[in-house]
């Protein structure tokens, strides 16, 4: 594999300051193979990777945990070689970016399932949704059509089987409450909750706007057949690297289930048994 390039400084401006506390990120790949670079988002994650770095280190590895702030640039890190893997995306959002900008990034190994939520600080179901109510959703294609889903799901909406896994606000074909959508940032989206009927929020995302993940939460999408678990990803050609299956393995442990319960205090769940 080529040498790795220092970060770009814009994508260094995308890191939060949090990484004082964690192991040091470092600017070039370092010689030793079992030295790795994952990026995960900023917050609770960072927690749960504390813990995950210690199982990491009973395997052999040295982890440096890179926190972003932002969705898109993870992927970019890890195409560039900025980063050895990242762990914080599902299907459909990496299969949207790979037909958006062609990395040949892949999955190696399922980390945890996180439902995405309708949440709502005025109305107490979603039955108690009025006529013209202005629902917040994210903005990015795949998690904009996993809520546009879960809205279907619930009733609200109705959507054609043509749409796939990445339909619009103009895909849908029956609106009988002529619901209005305000098509926000991820991490934007939450933080607008208080002036909006109700919004569709990531949880890790709801966990840092603050919401009430039990008692503003009005819907959830299933569990069942979802294609939204997470997973740890890296570039194709490190797919069958030595240190794959270690990485793996210090995610697939008991103390990471027990981290995920406590730190998402029962919204995330592992995928992986």
């Amino acid at each position: 594999m080529k040498p790795n390039r220092p970060i770009t400084r814009r994508r260094a401006l995308s890191l939060l300051g949090a990484a004082a506390s964690l192991p040091a990120i470092h600017t070039a790949r370092a010689a030793d193979a079992r030295k790795l670079r994952i990026g995960i988002m900023a917050g609770e994650d960072e927690d749960l990777w504390r813990v995950i770095a210690a199982n990491a280190a009973k395997e052999g590895l040295d982890l440096s945990i890179v926190p972003f702030s932002d969705y898109n640039t993870p992927d970019e890190a890890l195409a560039e070689h900025e980063i050895d893997a990242n762990a914080f995306q599902h299907g459909p959002f990496l299969q949207a970016q790979i037909a958006a900008r062609g990395y040949n990034i892949v999955a190696v190994g399922n980390t945890w399932f996180s439902p995405i939520g309708l949440y709502s600080t005025r109305w107490k179901s979603v039955a108690d949704l009025p006529r013209n109510a202005v629902i917040g959703v994210p903005n990015d294609p795949s998690n904009e059509g996993r809520a546009l889903h879960l809205l279907e799901a619930l009733g609200l909406i109705r959507l054609p089987p043509s749409a796939g896994l990445l339909p619009t606000p103009l895909d849908i074909t029956d609106n009988p409450r002529n619901l209005t959508f305000h098509e926000l940032d991820a991490g934007i989206v939450g933080r607008s909750l208080p002036d909006l009927d109700a919004a569709i929020v990531n949880t890790n995302w709801a966990l840092k706007a603050g919401i009430d993940l039990v008692k503003q939460k009005i819907g959830q999408e299933s569990l069942h057949d979802n294609p939204y678990v997470n997973f740890i990803a890296v570039n194709a050609a490190d797919a069958q690297a030595p240190w794959v299956t270690p990485l793996v393995n210090a995610v697939h442990q008991p103390s990471t289930s027990a981290a995920i319960e406590t730190i998402f205090h029962g919204s995330v769940l592992p995928a992986w048994t």
